[in-house]
């Protein structure tokens, strides 16, 4: 089966081609089509990633698979979550997100760091599906009060797993897969995607 990814990151391409590599599913990014990005107009993760799954498998004809994430931190109410790609007001620049996540917890102590990634997979089999197959996936940790580790992207270098003491920068990949908010969600998709299938 022939499936669309609702993203241009190559990252998200390679991980998840790992993950479905024997559930019988050729993985293509959108971008490979000639799909643009959907705009992101709704207010929570799911509701964005069925936007962004809607939109790839309308435009390509394809079934479509599209995720949404973000980090969700307790005493910032959330924040930055829905808007974790573009906190500093940049889309994707990962460095002036951290940045100003550490400026903003500047003064919060570390028993008040508490934070956790989040991740939704919606699958579509057409753009009008009405059933369409969504799986989550949570990662609890701490932020740190500094950048450590040269792995992963995004606020990886920040996020602390404090059962192993390590930000999800200082882990190897498959530890993190593993552990990661996606890295279940995928687990759980890929379950509900062989049993659909």
């Amino acid at each position: 089966m022939k499936l669309v990814l609702a993203s241009s990151n190559q990252g998200k391409l390679e991980e998840l081609r790992h993950l479905l590599g024997d559930a019988g599913v050729e993985l293509v990014a959108q971008s490979e089509l000639g799909v643009t990005d959907a705009d992101e107009t709704a207010v929570t993760f799911v509701e964005n990633a069925l936007l962004k799954a809607r939109h790839a498998a309308a435009l390509t004809g394809l079934p479509a698979l599209a995720d949404d994430s973000g980090l969700c931190v307790d005493a910032l109410n959330g924040a930055p979550g829905l808007y974790s790609a573009r906190y500093s007001g940049v889309h994707g620049d990962a460095q002036a997100n951290i940045d100003k996540l550490l400026h903003e917890l500047r003064d919060v102590p570390e028993e008040a760091r508490g934070a956790h990634f989040y991740c939704v997979l919606v699958w579509v089999r057409h753009a009008d599906d009405p059933q369409p197959l969504i799986a989550e996936g949570e990662w609890r940790g701490r932020i740190a009060f500094e950048r450590r580790g040269d792995g992963g992207h995004g606020y990886d270098p920040v996020f602390l797993d404090v059962e192993r003491g390590q930000t999800a920068a200082e882990m190897p990949a498959e530890l993190k897969n593993l552990l990661s908010h996606r890295g279940k969600a995928l687990v759980e998709l890929r379950r509900r995607l062989l049993t659909a299938l």
